[in-house]
């Protein structure tokens, strides 16, 4: 499993030289915020982490390196204790109000994309994992308006869920309220030459087997 997608190589912005940047710039990675150095150089924000990930003074040595293109073509790879590392930082301070206020911005510019449920008419969607623990699934995005969750767009469907766990969206709008939709009420109905078809017209046809039992 893979923090970005696709082998494209993305050069950070001009005057930022750091792994963060690097990092950040990639394709795919574009749900993901900036955490700031100060929170990751704080041990109280990283507690338990250093048993969670292997290589990790390394990999948090790069994450913190401001100079690292500078020491390594832009296109190595940083290791993928590094992504990990990262990613699991990353779902710690999205759920901070520095965190949130971060991704409220994104949210707010539609940065993760729309629900693609037609009902609920181009809601902004925020990304959500199944769980905290590296490599056991993928980012999904989070509808607030339907409640339910749905795969991301293509370019952004690598990125592990840890990066973001289970609990982002809840937190999210519990600190922010307002931005909480109206939950939708429209529902497809099926129908044949306008007529509303019955309930059992949509059942499935019984397994032949289990109805000869």
């Amino acid at each position: 499993m893979s923090f970005h997608s696709g082998n494209r190589i993305h050069a950070p912005p001009i005057g930022d030289d750091s792994w963060l940047g690097w990092f950040l710039s990639r394709a795919g990675n574009e749900f993901l915020c900036r955490v700031p150095l100060d929170y990751m150089e704080d041990p109280f924000n990283l507690n338990g982490l250093d048993k969670a990930v292997t290589n990790y003074a390394e990999a948090l040595q790069d994450i913190l390196d401001k100079n690292y293109c500078l020491r390594k073509w832009v296109g190595e790879d940083s290791g993928i204790e590094s992504e990990w590392l990262y990613g699991l930082i990353h779902a710690r301070f999205i759920l901070t109000p520095a965190g949130i206020e971060a991704m409220r911005i994104k949210f707010e510019h539609g940065a993760f994309g729309i629900c693609p449920r037609v009902y609920c008419h181009g809601q902004h969607v925020l990304p959500i994992g199944s769980s905290y623990t590296y490599d056991e699934s993928l980012v999904n995005i989070y509808c607030p308006r339907c409640q339910d969750i749905f795969e991301p767009a293509q370019e952004n469907a690598a990125l592990d869920g840890c990066m973001f766990g289970p609990s982002f969206p809840h937190m999210f709008f519990m600190q922010l309220p307002e931005l909480r939709p109206q939950p939708s009420q429209e529902k497809y109905v099926p129908r044949l030459y306008g007529f509303q078809l019955h309930e059992s017209a949509l059942k499935p046809q019984p397994d032949k087997a289990d109805a000869e039992s």
